[in-house]
């Protein structure tokens, strides 16, 4: 990581800063089987995607549910989103409880190999597909920066199990190696589609030009998962944190995360607030007006 990103007006680095997110790869590394992360790395680039099973607990789990279940209370607006589909924005202003999954070390390091440094995070839900709910139609998470396929991703997201994936209830619909195909959307009922089962727990890591969609529900229970997106740190993000998410939530997120959240730069001017890094606007004694914070 270039220091310049966090050079104060005199030249000089803070090193407060530096301490704490300067975990670069490596040494995000040191804790994780490199073989598995090389394996899984493969896994997505020759497919699209990969399916990591069980990598949550049911605690967290049961954490999630019990924050997010209450505020799950209108359906979709729209087919995309679902007619009979929940879902949650804005979700670290509201809950922190899915805060390890979207900085889990495993997905991070995925995501080090995939995007460039300093990516940030494009939007994060909570989604309860009710029973009824129809197929999603098929989509890929980057489609909306306009640059032609094939090309490679601009974004990679994760899907989580919150309840068991199945065929029948919903289970994300991916066509594999889509990702390496030209522009032209993929026939709705292609043979190719394939549901992406797994137990609670587990997670789904694709990137943004793999074609898929939400699966059918055609049982009697609920499906619900975590999503968290991904995207360069060039890129615009989805949501906009820093609307969405006050100075005060973002406080009490890690530093890693406030990074992904929009409390960085990308060296040398994209990012800055009043010509500097916006990181210091966290500090606890910084004040609250941007424009007099010298």
């Amino acid at each position: 990581m270039s220091k310049r990103l966090y050079v104060k007006p005199d030249g000089t680095v803070r090193e407060e800063i530096l301490a704490e997110r300067e975990a670069t790869a490596a040494e995000r590394d040191r804790n994780l089987d490199l073989t598995l992360v090389e394996s899984l790395l493969g896994e997505v680039r020759e497919s699209g995607y990969v399916i990591i099973p069980e990598l949550i607990s049911g605690e967290i789990i049961a954490e999630i549910k019990a924050a997010t279940l209450p505020l799950l209370e209108h359906n979709g607006r729209n087919e995309f989103e679902g007619f009979k589909t929940r879902r949650i924005y804005s979700v670290m202003e509201k809950t922190l409880t899915c805060n390890p999954l979207v900085e889990h070390p495993l997905v991070l390091a995925l995501l080090d190999r995939l995007l460039m440094e300093n990516y940030l995070l494009s939007q994060l839900q909570v989604i309860n597909i009710h029973p009824g709910e129809i197929r999603q139609p098929l989509h890929h998470d980057d489609a909306f920066y306009p640059i032609p396929r094939p090309r490679d991703a601009f974004s990679a997201a994760t899907i989580w199990a919150l309840d068991d994936f199945t065929e029948e209830n919903g289970a994300t619909l991916v066509i594999p190696k889509s990702h390496l195909w030209g522009d032209g959307q993929p026939d709705a009922d292609s043979p190719e589609l394939t549901p992406a089962i797994m137990p609670a727990g587990s997670v789904i890591f694709f990137v943004g030009t793999l074609w898929h969609g939400a699966g059918a529900n055609n049982t009697d229970q609920t499906r619900m998962a975590a999503t968290a997106q991904y995207c360069e740190p060039w890129a615009r993000q989805q949501e906009n944190y820093s609307l969405a998410i006050s100075r005060e939530r973002a406080q009490m997120c890690s530093k890693r995360l406030q990074a992904m959240l929009g409390y960085s730069m990308l060296f040398p001017f994209i990012g800055f607030v009043d010509g500097r890094d916006p990181a210091r606007l966290l500090e606890k004694n910084a004040p609250a007006g941007t424009d007099t914070d010298k």
